[in-house]
Formats: structure tokens, C-alpha cells, sequence
């Protein structure tokens, strides 16, 4: 991660320490990081799937409604941070790679540096069975 700006470098330090699973894009939207936690609500570790570019990891997780109709990536919140930066949210079902769908609310939030650049932005999820 030496060529990300620092504050990419210590929004992954942080997302690391969270115990909620975190996404971290960089500028152009490829995913660069999800922590633990988001791994058990993905269905795989991000070793594995390393760096994606929007439009792979905007439809690996197949996001839907609740009638089970495709989410298109510019409708989730992350990529609408990407594109406005600001901060976005939106609750829909997601379907792990191995194949359990899950309703989760996403909070995305763009990362801008005290040089007032946009380095990127960080989505927190959650399971919404879990908070019930």
C-alpha cells in the first residue's frame, strides 16, 4: 500500500481494528481492501480476491432488492461517493459468493486529506438480522 496517500494507508490501519466489515476504494473505485468481518458477510477473504475494479466487485456480490431485481453499481453507495463525494447510504440485499443473501445498510463516505484531495472512501456494512 506505499503508493496509496497516507490517509488510505490509515483508513485500511482503522478498518482493520473495526469489528463491522469496511470496504476501501481508492479514487478511481477499485476496491483495495475489505477487513475481516467483511469477509464472513462476502464469503471470502480478500487474499483471494485482491484488488477489484468497480465493475467486478459493483456486481461479485450480487446486489439486489428485496424482490430480488439487480442493483446496477451506480445505485450503491460507494460508487455514488466515488462519483459525488459525499457520503451516501442505502439498505439492499447482497449474495455472498457462496451463495447466502444477506441484508445489509451501507454507510460510504468519501476520504479527503488535509491537502483537500480525494483520496478514495471507505463503506461500512452491516447484517441487518444482526441489529435486528
Amino acid at each position: 500500500m506505499s503508493a496509496y496517500e497516507i490517509e488510505i494507508i490509515l483508513s485500511r490501519q482503522l478498518a482493520d481494528c473495526l469489528t463491522v466489515p469496511v470496504f476501501l476504494v481508492d479514487p478511481e473505485g477499485t476496491l483495495i481492501f475489505y477487513n475481516e468481518p467483511a469477509e464472513v458477510v462476502l464469503g471470502q477473504k480478500f487474499q483471494d480476491t485482491g484488488p477489484m475494479p468497480v465493475g467486478d466487485w459493483g456486481t461479485s456480490f450480487f446486489p439486489h432488492d428485496g424482490e430480488g431485481k439487480d442493483i446496477p453499481p451506480e445505485e450503491l453507495p460507494l460508487v455514488q461517493t466515488i462519483q459525488n463525494k459525499v457520503p451516501a447510504h442505502k439498505t439492499f440485499w447482497i449474495k455472498s459468493l457462496k451463495g447466502k443473501s444477506t441484508k445489509i445498510s451501507v454507510t460510504s463516505i468519501p476520504i479527503i486529506g488535509r491537502s483537500k484531495n480525494f483520496s478514495g472512501a471507505m463503506a461500512i456494512f452491516w447484517d441487518n438480522e444482526i441489529i435486528g
